[in-house]
Formats: structure tokens, C-alpha cells, sequence
């Protein structure tokens, strides 16, 4: 359903005309591309040349043709992990087709899915071909042995500073577009190299959704699954545009329907979801915490909680009920949601009613700077209605990225090592074990042991530590080299501080397939200190990803790394042995190797990636990522059609390469997957699940949080433990201690009780502590009740502050942000100050500004701006305004405007007059970049490099705003002003 509506402007330019006219003007003309894409063809040549227009069976038609394979990849964009079938002729990537047995796509493709075949694979492509140099203001092309020499010997200048240096002086940027195995060896990298200024995607788009949920019940990760949706009554989209975000993930909505299920969207904007939802509310954007308390509001006054369940299974609902009663009345949430009393009970019986059920989000609720209580907020919602910990409820978080999920988990994070194991000192004893690495020497490569346990920068805001006072820094010295490693610029707030910090940077380099937005930036900024380098794509490698639902799935290696391109992994040994610690990067020490090395591209060694998932299983125990062996993983690959698309379980079967039996396993072994793959966990498909054996994928709320708090018991109640549970009531995590108190500690071999002594479930390498506690039915990780009062967060009950730019002076006053904070992740961070300084910002800008996706492009946008066939659905960039809005000012349908911030800074954007938004409000997708404020950048990338559609990036006019736990930074909630350009 659209709701634009057509006006009587000018028609606009040509399709494609403005990018083909610049992009294309040094690689081919207009008309030789148009031939090519197919573009010109009637209807049915177009259709003829789409992937879904070439599907069959793949078999050679001669023996001159050259054998046919076909290698099982899975896209590369959102996290829904859609599997497709790559056809490659003397390796020659020639087509696609979707893998109609896969259990999660069902054999469905949305736009990018079904072109990713053409990202980058061709002659024509727009990707980054060799190692480029800036040199007076132009790229130019090096080799790669200059770009590792020059590179290299500034990063060790700059770490041999004794004055203004040191290793926390590089801030290192991956990716979530990374493998787990390249992910996790980045992790590896950035502490071999001595320190935890490291960070990724996930820092913007989910941080929020892992410090909320994980300090609620344990894991920071979506509950169940897509396909578990078709056992849900009910679906509360809130913060989640699924049908652009993630498409292929409505398949299982819409089956949802179809039994009866109701759907729910509460959003400010009616976004193409909402069209499918049986109830659709607008909602004032920044008002999360109101609406979610004033739908409990409901539930409490009517009696709709489940009380037996939180008796049971819930921490602290007494205290949220008393707050909830108290602030969240009907006046009061009308005030600041703008939701009528009666919508609200509306929603509230609906849920009520309809049990079980999810709700479901992205990115809408997590980038707030009160993001962490959103998400609080919700759990505490689902954890009152009970729909937490069984199948058909719970909170199903969506993921961006194909990987952003792993990336986190076994990643690059600036406070964690992998799996989550935090930064305290027998973390590092741990990783070191697994590393095969000597923990003395890994100590002296950081600043301090002090640095050593600090928590690191955040991508969020690494140029405030470029551009920031020394004095005010929680480090000896200013950041002076960025790394950025499959990470586009205008994913991120404030592109105007961003671009000043670039030009005090004295080391910026682009590792990427791509040379992204990064690159012109840095060029616009500057002209030389940076360096970019051509990374392969996920094609031109093998790997695992994790899909939003936590299920792995490996990637085949369909084609060589095309160009000049190399592997990430390659890259990352290569950086490492010019750096001094390539033997620590693999392990090896001692006559002991961990991953051992295979030839890459050009007879060159890498690791190897199989192996180095196995040094993941070796030690990520927290997390469940041990028993998912590359043996396990591939068996799953070759046999998507034994497993149920309902429940994602293996009906049967042996896998006829190995004759592994794939009985009773949870498709990709969704974690946690506990133990050794010999002990064979069959995953968890949907966490905290009573239902079910620890054995059968079942479990428990996770007992971290201690015994007890304030007298009052953590654990769970008598009662209530999952099936088959020795302990019939709650107990603590498992250790060395309380195997030997229970009697079990002689179910141990010898060999496992001499690595167990000492150990708790997380550090024994051996897995016998998680074994024999699975063995008696139990949880390696305890059994307690969920938090919906998080005491070691600034607000223990979430609480509704209004964002730092609001339209309402008046609620400001009522409902303050938090008071500015001296140091939080090694910076000074505003709250309070910014948002009185801007208390009537409203007057002159009194617009709402918020962002999201589309469905045509994924990120940051240069891969699929680059794509031509997506190129050709989406050429500008626009604002969504409403006609009301629009007519007060002048404005018509698919004219060019100007957004202004209070920032100072101007984007021009075409406008989309359309009532899917509220008058007081303005949507902008965030994919785009390649303008700065109403100037091409063309000029500034590599000659071929730029993305045949450019545009204004969002970001460059984005606010400061940051959540007080994570610092994701805020940008669904902001001001602006709109007028004709």
C-alpha cells in the first residue's frame, strides 16, 4: 500500500541519467551500460536475465563448456540468512538460484538477495581493483608491498611514541559483514596488538539490544526464531519496518496470519509492515518507554499478568508495577506518545489475549539515548505476560547485517574478548590459554595492565578521540590512525565532526571491496595520509555467519578473489607479520600450531578457516559456540530439506558425504550449542525454554547476576526448572565447587577432572563441567529468575526521558535526560547540558527526523548503490513529508529541499509527499552518501570507484546524542527544518 501522492511537478530527469552520467563517464557510456543491464529490453528479456528467470537444473551442455558446480552461499545483506545456489563454469560465477529447501528463505529472494551475483563479480565492477594511495589529493595505484611497508612502519612510529603514542592511539573499525572466524581473528588482532580500542557495526545498531537483554535474563540475543513466528497468537512490531529491513523474514509473518495470528505495528511512520498488520498506531518517535509502560499499564490494572509465572521466573515486577501505576497513566502517555487511552487498551487486550506472542525490533527502538531502557522495556512487558521462554514468544530482536549477530558474539568488541568474556583479568588468562599465547607477553603489548581491563573507544565516537582535549581523555594519548575494515562512514551521527576529525588524523586506511564513502570523505577532508586496500568479498571465501535467529551456516567458497583483491584473513596474517605477532595471530608456540596455514591467492598462506572456527569452539563456551564443529555445520548445508521449516528440526537422516547423523538437530545449531560437537547439543532454537531438555534445546533464565539482592532470592522458585532437571528448583552457575557438593564430580574422566579443578562451565577447556551438568538434566549456567530491575544500570526501572532535541520544552522539564557524565568509554559524554542549550530548538526546527531502510540497499549503501540492478529501483535520496507539512511550506512531490539541523548542517534531498507520516514528523532513508550538503563528491573517489547512485548521507546532519550504557548514538529522534531548495 502507497500513500504518496502525485503532484503536478516538472517529471523528473531520466532513471539512472544523473549516476550514469557522472559514475559511469570514465568506464562506459550510458548506452553500452543500459545494453548490458538489460535495462532497454522489453519486459521479457529483463525477466529472461534475473536469477529467478534462469532457475533449473545445472548441467553442463558439452564437454568444451567446461564442468559445472554448484557451491551453497548465503547472502550477504540483512540477517536473515537467505541460502542461494551459485553456478560457477571454469570459475566463472555465471548465475544463481535460490535454495528452495532451506528452512529459514524457503527458496525466497528480496531485491538484494536476488542480485548479488552481480555485486562486484564482473569486469564492469565499481569495486576497489588494487591498493590505492593518496597522494596530492588524488588516488593512485600501489602495491601491496608499499601499502603494507608504509602502513606498517606509521603504526609502529606511532606506537614507539613515548610522548604521544602507544598502541591505544589506532582505533580499529571491523566489520559485520566479516565471517565469524574473520571476525573473531580481528579480535585476536586488535589484542595481539595490545589493545581494546576495537569496535563494529553492532555498536550502532544493536549495543543497546545486548546490554538490555542480557542484563534481563542472561543472553544479549534474539529469544526464538523467524520460523517460530507461526506459532505466535500475536506480533508486536515496535521499532521494526520488517517488509523493507528484512523481507524475506515476512514470509514467516504472513504465515503467522494466515493461523490467526494478529499483527500489531506501532511506529511513527505507516511503513510498508504496517500495511500487513491487523492494527496499525503512530507513535510519537523517542516516546518508546511511555508506550511500552502504558500498554502495562493496562495489563496491571485489568489482571492480564501472568502472576504464576512471575512468582516464579521474574526479579523486581513489584517495583515496576508500583512505577508503572504511578507515572504511566492514560493522561500522562497520551501526553507524551500522542496514543489516545483508548488505543492503548486496544493493544493491551490484543496482546493480552493472543498468547503467546513477540514483540519484535530493530533498530527503531535501540537508537535512542535512553536505548537500553527500550529495550528493558519490552522484555519487562513480554516477561509480564509470560511469553518469554516458550515457543511463540519472547522478543525477537532483528539483526542488520548477514553477520552482525557473530561479529558480536565472537567479534571485535571494545569491552569483551569472545563470547562475551569481559575484560577482567581471568578473561584474558582464559583466551590466552586458547590462544596457545603467552599471557606475560600478551600483557606487555598494552599500555598498562590498567589499559589492559579498560574498556576501549566506541565506533560511535572515535573522532571525538581524534578532536577532544587530551586532558579530558581516559587515555595516555589522542587516537591519530584509523583503521576502518568493512565499515561505511555514514552509518554514523555527526558527519560534520566526523569529517574534521579526519583531517587530524595522520593514518586512515580503507580495507573494504569497496572504497565506500570513507574514501571520498577522507579525500574531501585531506589530500594524503590514507591508504586503500581491495578486500575480497564473502564470495571469494569460506566461512560461517549467524543469522539474527543465531543459527550458523557455512559459506562454500564460490570464486577466487577477483582483481587484486585478498582475503580478509590474509590480509590480517599479512599486517600481523610485518607488525612482529603473526605466530601469535595462528597460534603457534611451543612445536603447537592452532590454525594452521593454506595457500590463498597467489600461492600466498592465510588461515585456514575451518580450523580457526575450531579454536572458536575451543574456547567460546559462555556462549554455546563449541558445539558447532565445521563438520556439523557443513553436513547441515548439504541437508537443508530434512529439517522442519516450523520448528527448524531434523527429522532424520545422514548426511551421505559423512554419515553424520543429522537426527534431532536444530537447523545451523543455533547457540547455545553446548559442549563438544562429540557430545552432540542439538542447539537451542528457542532460549529459556523450560519445556524441553537441556539436551533437547531447552533451558532456564541464566543465573548471573548472583543469589540473592536485598534479601530477596535471584533463583528460580521451587518448581520451576526445565524438563528432566535433577534440581527441581533454582541453583547457581556451575563450577568445580558444586559438582563435587552434588556428587557428581566423579561423572568426569580423569583427563576431564584434571582441566575441570579449579574451573567453573566457562573455563574448563575439557567441556566435561557442561557435559555432566547436561547429563543430569541441568543448565551449565545456572537456573535463576529474569531482572526487570536492572540495579547496575543508571535507571534500575526503565524510565521515559525525552531525547536530547525534542520538539516539547514542556516535557523536558517533566521528563529530563540524564545528568552529563565525565568519562563513559574512555570520553566525556553530554546529556543534560545539550539538551537545556537546545531546549527550544523546536521553535526553528520543529520537525521530528527520524531514519530507516530500504528495501533496495543494505548499510551504508556503496556495495548496493553499486549494483545495477539495484541501482536502477532507488536513484535519489529522499525525505518523507507530509502533505500538510509540505503545503505549509511550499513544498511539491519529488522537488529538491533542503533539511537543516541544529548542526549547521544543510542535506538537499528530493521530496516524498506522502501521508506516511504525521505532520510533525520526516523520514530519510540512511543509505545513501556521495553528496555533501548539495555537492557530488564524484571528484573525490577513486577513478571507476564511485556507485553509480549518489546522495546525501543523513548522518552528515544528525545530532549528538548517545545512550548512557552503550553509547549508541541517537538518530531516530531528532530535529530539523524543511524548505525548497
Amino acid at each position: 500500500m502507497l500513500l504518496t501522492r502525485k503532484s503536478a511537478s516538472a517529471a523528473a530527469e531520466p532513471r539512472l541519467a544523473k549516476g550514469l552520467r557522472a559514475g559511469l563517464a570514465k568506464t562506459m557510456d550510458r548506452r553500452t551500460f543500459l545494453k548490458r543491464s538489460g535495462v532497454t529490453a522489453g519486459a521479457a528479456a529483463v525477466a529472461a536475465q534475473l536469477p529467478y528467470g534462469m532457475i533449473g537444473t545445472a548441467e553442463a551442455k558439452d564437454e568444451a563448456a567446461g564442468a559445472i558446480e554448484i557451491k551453497r552461499t548465503v547472502c550477504t545483506h540483512c540477517s536473515v540468512g537467505c541460502a542461494s545456489d551459485a553456478v560457477v563454469q571454469n570459475g566463472v560465477w555465471v548465475r544463481q538460484e535460490p535454495v528452495f529447501d532451506s528452512p529459514i528463505n524457503l527458496g525466497a529472494h528480496c531485491a538484494k538477495g536476488a542480485s548479488i551475483r552481480e555485486h562486484g563479480m564482473t569486469h564492469d565492477s565499481h569495486r576497489l581493483k588494487s591498493p590505492m594511495k593518496l597522494e596530492g589529493g588524488k588516488w593512485n595505484r600501489i602495491s601491496w608491498d608499499q601499502a603494507y611497508q608504509e602502513i606498517t612502519g606509521k603504526l609502529k612510529e606511532i606506537r614507539e611514541d613515548k610522548k604521544n603514542g602507544g598502541p591505544d592511539a589506532l582505533f580499529l573499525i571491523g566489520s559485520s559483514k566479516h565471517s565469524n572466524e574473520q571476525s573473531y581473528l580481528l579480535c585476536k588482532w586488535a589484542r595481539l596488538w595490545g589493545s581494546n580500542n576495537t569496535d563494529h557495526q553492532a555498536r550502532i545498531c544493536h549495543s543497546t539490544t545486548v546490554a538490555g537483554i542480557a542484563n534481563t535474563w542472561g543472553y544479549g540475543a534474539m529469544t526464538n526464531s523467524y520460523n517460530d513466528e507461526q506459532n505466535s497468537k500475536s506480533l508486536l512490531f515496535f521499532g521494526s519496518n520488517a517488509a523493507e529491513a528484512h523481507p524475506v523474514s515476512m514470509l514467516h509473518t504472513l504465515h503467522a496470519k494466515e493461523n490467526g495470528c494478529k499483527v500489531i505495528v506501532a511506529d511513527p511512520r505507516f511503513t510498508r509492515t504496517a500495511a500487513k498488520a491487523d492494527k496499525y498506531v503512530r507513535v510519537r518517535s523517542g516516546s518508546d518507554v511511555a508506550f511500552l509502560f502504558g500498554l502495562l499499564y493496562h495489563v496491571f490494572k485489568n489482571g492480564w499478568e501472568d502472576k504464576e509465572y512471575i512468582r516464579a521466573r521474574v526479579y523486581g515486577m513489584d517495583k515496576v508495577r508500583e512505577e508503572v501505576m504511578a507515572k504511566y497513566g492514560p493522561q500522562a502517555v497520551e501526553d507524551v506518545t500522542g496514543v489516545p487511552e483508548a488505543e492503548m487498551y486496544e493493544v493491551a487486550k490484543i496482546l493480552a489475549e493472543n498468547r503467546p506472542g513477540f514483540i519484535i525490533w530493530a533498530m527503531g527502538q535501540t537508537q535512542h539515548t535512553n536505548g537500553n531502557a527500550v529495550v528493558r522495556a519490552s522484555a519487562v512487558l513480554m516477561l509480564a505476560l509470560g511469553n518469554v521462554g516458550r515457543s511463540g514468544g519472547g522478543t525477537n530482536i532483528y539483526r542488520g547485517h548477514d553477520n552482525v549477530q557473530g561479529a558480536t558474539d565472537v567479534g571485535p568488541n571494545p569491552d569483551s574478548l569472545p563470547g562475551y568474556y569481559g575484560l577482567l583479568p581471568g578473561s584474558f588468562v582464559h583466551w590466552a590459554r586458547v590462544w596457545n599465547v603467552d599471557l606475560d607477553w600478551l600483557k606487555k603489548r598494552y599500555a598498562s595492565e590498567a589499559m589492559m581491563g579498560k574498556p576501549g573507544i566506541t565506533v560511535s565516537r572515535w573522532f571525538d578521540a581524534v578532536t577532544e582535549k587530551n586532558e579530558n581523555i581516559d587515555q595516555d594519548p589522542n587516537v591519530r590512525a584509523v583503521i576502518y575494515w568493512g565499515h561505511a562512514p555514514n552509518s554514523q551521527s555527526r558527519g560534520l565532526d566526523m569529517l574534521e576529525a579526519m583531517k587530524k588524523l595522520e593514518l586512515m586506511v580503507v580495507i573494504d571491496p569497496y572504497p565506500s564513502a570513507t574514501a571520498a570523505m577522507f579525500a574531501m577532508a585531506r589530500k594524503d595520509g590514507a591508504y586503500l586496500l581491495p578486500a575480497a568479498t564473502q564470495f571469494e571465501t569460506s566461512g560461517s555467519a549467524t543469522a539474527s535467529n543465531r543459527s550458523l551456516q557455512w559459506r562454500e567458497k564460490v570464486i577466487d578473489p577477483l582483481f587484486e583483491s585478498r582475503t580478509d584473513q590474509m590480509i590480517m596474517y599479512q599486517l600481523a607479520e610485518k607488525l612482529g605477532f603473526a605466530d601469535q595471530l595462528v597460534g603457534k608456540k611451543d612445536g603447537k600450531q592452532n590454525i594452521k596455514l593454506v595457500q590463498g591467492k597467489g600461492g600466498m598462506p592465510e588461515p585456514d578457516m575451518e580450523d580457526t572456527l575450531r579454536e572458536i569452539n575451543r574456547g567460546a563456551w559462555t556462549i554455546g559456540y563449541t558445539g558447532q564443529s565445521p563438520e556439523r555445520l557443513q553436513a547441515h548445508m548439504r541437508n537443508m530439506h530434512v529439517f522442519d521449516v516450523k520448528t527448524l528440526r531434523a527429522r532424520g537422516g545422514k548426511d551421505a558425504k559423512t554419515g553424520y547423523d543429522l537426527t534431532g538437530d536444530y537447523f545451523g545449531l543455533p547457540w547455545p550449542c553446548y559442549g563438544t560437537a562429540a557430545i552432540k547439543h542439538p542447539g537451542s532454537p528457542n532460549l529459556y525454554d523450560t519445556s524441553k531438555h537441556v539436551m533437547d534445546g531447552g533451558g532456564n533464565f541464566r543465573a548471573n547476576f548472583g543469589v540473592e539482592k536485598d534479601g530477596v532470592n535471584l533463583l528460580a522458585e521451587d518448581g520451576s526448572y526445565s524438563k528432566g532437571a535433577e534440581i527441581t528448583t533454582g541453583y547457581p552457575e556451575f563450577d568445580h565447587v558444586l559438582l563435587k557438593k552434588l556428587g557428581w564430580w566423579d561423572d568426569l574422566t580423569a583427563e576431564e577432572k584434571a582441566e575441570a579443578e579449579g574451573k567453573n562451565w566457562k573455563t574448563d577447556l575439557s567441556g566435561g563441567i557442561q557435559r555432566v551438568a547436561m547429563k543430569h538434566g541441568c543448565h551449565p549456567f545456572g537456573n535463576a529468575k529474569a531482572r526487570a530491575v536492572v540495579w547496575n544500570f543508571p535507571d534500575g526501572v526503565p524510565l521515559h526521558r525525552e531525547p536530547l532535541f525534542s520538539p516539547r520544552a514542556d516535557l523536558v522539564d517533566k521528563w529530563p535526560t540524564h545528568d552529563d557524565v565525565k568519562v563513559l568509554w574512555r570520553l566525556p559524554t553530554l546529556f543534560k547540558s545539550v539538551q537545556q542549550k537546545n531546549k527550544d530548538a523546536g521553535k526553528q526546527f520543529p520537525l521530528i527526523l527520524t531514519s530507516g531502510r530500504l528495501v533496495e540497499y543494505e548499510g551504508g549503501g556503496d556495495e548496493t548503490r553499486s549494483n545495477p540492478w539495484l541501482a536502477e529501483l532507488q536513484q535519489d535520496n529522499f525525505v518523507e513529508i507530509n502533505p500538510k507539512a509540505a503545503a505549509d511550506r511550499g513544498i511539491r512531490n519529488n522537488e529538491y529541499v533542503w533539511v537543516s539541523t541544529p548542526t549547521g548542517a544543510k542535506i538537499k534531498v528530493k521530496a516524498q509527499v506522502t501521508e506516511r507520516v504525521g505532520p510533525d514528523t520526516v523520514f530519510i532513508p540512511f543509505h545513501f552518501a556521495g553528496w555533501w550538503q548539495g555537492q557530488d563528491m564524484l571528484p573525490y573517489y577513486p577513478e571507476g570507484a564511485a556507485p553509480f547512485v549518489r546522495g546525501e548521507a543523513v548522518n552528515t546532519a544528525t545530532t549528538y546524542g548517545y545512550d548512557r550504557v552503550t553509547l549508541m548514538q541517537e538518530t531516530k529522534t531528532t530535529l530539523c527544518q524543511v524548505a525548497r531548495a
